[in-house]
């Protein structure tokens, strides 16, 4: 069975990547997506931490993320395409890739280029990182 890991960041080209993702499952049949939005752990500096609770973070932090989520899911829910989600956290590249081993999955689907502009003149960093850290397919999506 394949199984896709499609890491999305909000930008046009991951929600590309999202509908290249369910044509492939469609055309293999029985095929799972999973969805994952994934960012650097927050940086509180000095008095910000004593103003603004770990909780209060979290929660906006989770606000955030299901934001990400929310058109991607839609795609494949209006697809009727089976799908996961996850939010991962620490360096995006890395946990891309430990997340897509630790669910076994076939292969990444992910856009070219992401939300920020700076280091995407020709291919997005993270992409660029993803494919040199898996072992396994990666299709990238313009």
């Amino acid at each position: 069975m394949q199984k896709l890991l499609v890491p999305v960041d909000g930008s046009e080209n991951a929600l590309r990547a999202v509908r290249h993702a369910m044509a492939m499952a469609k055309l293999v049949g029985g095929a799972s997506i999973h969805l994952a939005y994934a960012h650097e752990p927050p940086r509180v500096y000095g008095e910000i931490a004593v103003y603004v609770p770990a909780e209060k973070i979290e929660a906006f932090q989770r606000e955030h993320s299901d934001a990400i989520l929310a058109a991607a899911e839609t795609i494949l829910k209006d697809a009727g395409v089976p799908h996961t989600k996850d939010v991962l956290i620490g360096d995006v590249a890395p946990a891309i890739v430990e997340h897509a081993k630790k669910l076994r999955c076939t292969a990444i689907v992910m856009g070219t280029r992401g939300m920020t502009s700076i280091g995407n003149l020709v291919m997005g960093s993270i992409a660029t990182k993803v494919i040199h850290l898996a072992d396994l397919p990666v299709t990238l999506v313009k």
